[in-house]
């Protein structure tokens, strides 16, 4: 286990990672609970106050799937499944060390280079995914 825990919080992250990239398959969930959980690790930029799953899906102007119809509801069995898998430290490529992401769009479909001065790790489907350079985050790399 790579960060604790609650029921609530796994609840919480599989809810997140449903309602931020459930049309991008189990393995764009699983990238967007690399983020959730990157951002507890890191203490670094705007996340140095975050010390829990709770934290980091309820910081202000971060998810916007947190006001989506799709994060109310418990999460599935599945979802949950989903989310424990990160807990216990899986991560995918591009999100492994990332703190960012965002859906430019289908009508764009392009990624920055940059998102808040940091660079592209990559992107998957429809999200893009940026990195602190290493060194800025050591948490996390």
């Amino acid at each position: 286990m790579i960060v604790s825990y609650t029921a609530k919080e796994l609840d919480l992250l599989a809810r997140i990672m449903r309602a931020e990239a459930q049309t991008e398959g189990d393995l764009g969930m699983l990238m967007v609970g690399n983020v959730v959980v990157n951002r507890v690790l890191a203490n670094c930029y705007t996340f140095k106050d975050i010390d829990s799953i709770e934290d980091a899906i309820y910081q202000p102007n971060q998810f916007v799937g947190a006001d989506s119809p799709l994060f109310y509801g418990s999460a599935t069995t599945i979802e949950k499944n989903l989310a424990k898998r990160i807990i216990m430290g899986e991560y995918y490529y591009p999100a492994t060390h990332s703190l960012w992401f965002y859906a430019p769009g289908s009508s764009v479909n392009t990624c920055n280079s940059l998102w808040y001065s940091q660079p592209l790790a990559g992107k998957y489907k429809n999200h893009c995914f940026y990195r602190p350079e290493p060194g800025k985050c050591p948490q996390i790399y």
